[in-house]
């Protein structure tokens, strides 16, 4: 498969698992970049992302990190899910930040492959490092001709 069909894969991909994921959506997330391997995801922090020290709720960060790692990982069209994650916070994300996740694919063998997500807002601000590992299953996210 040349660079130019594994990325009309990936476009094809992005555009089918963006339609499903009604999480993702609901929390405004949005997709800039995704190829095979990688994914950029931006989310806009808004008042009901807060919590009781007026900074946004870290679980939500961690769904834009695990989303980013989602897309990055199904890329290629093989239905790949999370073994395990794991985060990292460096700096708080407060109301207005625009946060942008970038997902890199670090490994892949056969069936497991682990992802890194880096967290930041769009001005440069490090907000958090997650690491994922995923498990390829059976099956396409779309079909194949």
């Amino acid at each position: 498969m040349t660079e130019v069909d594994e990325q009309r894969l990936a476009d094809d991909v992005k555009r089918v698992m963006y339609q499903r994921d009604q999480a993702t959506k609901a929390l405004g997330i949005t997709i800039k970049a995704m190829g095979p391997g990688y994914a950029i995801l931006r989310m806009v922090i808004r008042d009901d992302m807060l919590n009781g020290h007026a900074t946004c709720h870290g679980g939500l960060i961690f769904t834009l990190a695990d989303s980013a790692f989602a897309f990055a990982c199904n890329a290629c069209n093989r239905v790949t899910v999370a073994l395990g994650a794991q985060i990292t916070f460096v700096n708080p994300a407060t109301l207005g930040d625009v946060l942008v996740a970038e997902a890199r694919e670090k490994s892949r063998s056969r069936r497991t492959g682990v992802y890194d997500v880096e967290v930041g807002t769009e001005d440069g601000r490090t907000i958090a490092f997650f690491r994922g590992n995923a498990y390829e299953t059976k099956g396409t996210v779309i079909k194949e001709d």
